[in-house]
């Protein structure tokens, strides 16, 4: 049974037991190493990471969690119903302002009954995402994830947009309507029942984190010969030697990647500086059998993964996901990336301090078809990812124009030796292959 403070109102209000741990295990619904309310209150001075959890007696499932993340500029809040699914997702991100917090990021399920699984790919959802400033997208799927989409922009002041950040131990309870209480809860602080160990160790990978953008893979192996990777579609695939196409010079010192069949008024997409140079072009490539129906046999063939601009021999000790000028890395959501985009299937390697006469050979070349270009600014690659170069006279300064397997945002990686130096620039053309376990197992197996 619920427990109940009676007013002398007449009213009742909802006794809510809160508890705080290092972190919130999703999978078992259970905190991670609890620790007591002094404890918490020092790792929320000091940034670090640590949940709320609020229950009400009688319930097995909480009401909601919050993890509270300032080093990351991050809270989260996950409401559950009494089934123990969740049921509201809520990304909020502290920015500039101390004194309040931008309602980021918020994810609605309205299960049909009961009975229907979490995160039922048929259950009605709605996302809502806002920016700080004043844009934002709002997309409805009444039919789940299989169905269509209704996107708007959303219509909210600035009370909606943000919300007022709290002290330590005054958060209200976000989800009270969700669970139809009147009065406001009545909170209990419970401290945990023996003393937590050390706190070393980290946390398993059930519970719940601060988002991360999405992160790199094994970008330096597919560029090692006879490593095993799927891409989700062929089971087993292996590198081999990685392909070398031509050099790329960038005499000014700064690498433009970005998709050349797009609007640049504002220059490239992405820009990483390097030592002025000439760099070789390579492809990672991976080889594959598979049963052919068309010609009813095994059939082996090699595709391209990845292409890169090798600044230098020393191996990657770190990849990174290159950000645009206008990215702000704390608004990024769990998985989000950041990259060029292209409407025409095509990205490019350039120096950009000739980006303008560079694109404009381009498109002379490429998209108008003029057949008058001088062999010296212009020449066209065959049998590889890569499709052509131009050249600038006037700076020496190079574009190479390389294929991707569609339309959209294609991160650019950047590598460095374990100095910190750019070793090497990398897109892969279409999605991030896995590693396959050692011994001949296949993934999933």
């Amino acid at each position: 049974m619920l427990q109940l403070v009676t007013y002398a109102s007449g009213g009742a209000a909802m006794v809510v037991e809160v508890g705080y741990a290092q972190a919130w295990d999703l999978e078992t619904r259970v905190p991670w190493r609890p620790i007591s309310v002094e404890e918490a209150r020092e790792r929320d001075a000091a940034g670090l990471p640590y949940v709320m959890v609020y229950q009400a007696a009688g319930r097995e499932a909480p009401l909601e969690v919050r993890l509270v993340s300032w080093r990351d500029h991050y809270v989260g809040l996950w409401v559950y119903d009494a089934q123990g699914r969740r049921t509201y997702d809520l990304d909020m991100r502290l920015l500039d302002d101390p004194t309040r917090l931008l309602r980021r990021y918020t994810v609605r399920w309205h299960y049909t009954g009961p009975e229907m699984a979490e995160f039922d790919e048929a259950c009605p959802r709605i996302t809502v995402e806002l920016f700080p400033d004043g844009r934002g997208r709002r997309e409805e799927k009444s039919q789940g994830k299989r169905g269509g989409s209704y996107i708007t922009v959303p219509r909210v002041g600035d009370d909606e947009r943000w919300t007022d950040r709290p002290a330590f131990g005054e958060w209200p309870l976000f989800s009270a309507r969700s669970h139809r209480l009147t009065q406001p809860p009545v909170f209990e602080i419970t401290e945990p029942a023996a003393a937590a160990s050390d706190g070393s160790g980290l946390a398993p990978t059930t519970c719940w984190h601060p988002p991360r953008p999405a992160q790199p893979g094994p970008i330096g192996e597919l560029f090692r010969p006879g490593v095993r990777v799927t891409d989700g579609y062929h089971p087993e695939m292996t590198t081999v030697e990685p392909r070398r196409i031509g050099t790329l010079r960038v005499p000014s010192g700064l690498l433009a990647v970005s998709g050349p069949d797009i609007d640049h008024k504002d220059g490239p997409h992405i820009t990483v500086p390097v030592p002025p140079g000439e760099y070789v072009l390579e492809e990672a490539q991976a080889r594959h059998t598979y049963h052919c129906e068309w010609e009813r046999s095994e059939v082996t063939r090699t595709d391209t993964m990845a292409v890169r601009l090798l600044v230098s021999e020393a191996p990657a000790a770190t990849w990174e996901m290159a950000l645009r000028p206008d990215d702000d890395p704390r608004l990024f959501i769990e998985n989000q990336i950041s990259g060029f985009d292209t409407d025409g299937a095509t990205g490019c390697f350039a120096d950009a301090g000739a980006w303008e006469p560079l694109l404009a050979l381009f498109e002379k070349g490429l998209i108008q078809g003029d057949p008058d270009l001088d062999p010296g600014v212009y020449e066209d690659i065959s049998d590889s990812m890569y499709l052509l170069r131009t050249r600038d006279h006037v700076s020496g300064g190079e574009l190479a124009a390389f294929a991707t397997t569609g339309d959209g945002t294609y991160p650019v990686w950047v590598g460095r030796s374990e100095a910190g130096e750019v070793v090497g620039v990398a897109v892969l053309v279409e999605g991030m292959p896995e590693l396959l376990p050692e011994g001949g197992a296949t993934a999933g197996a």
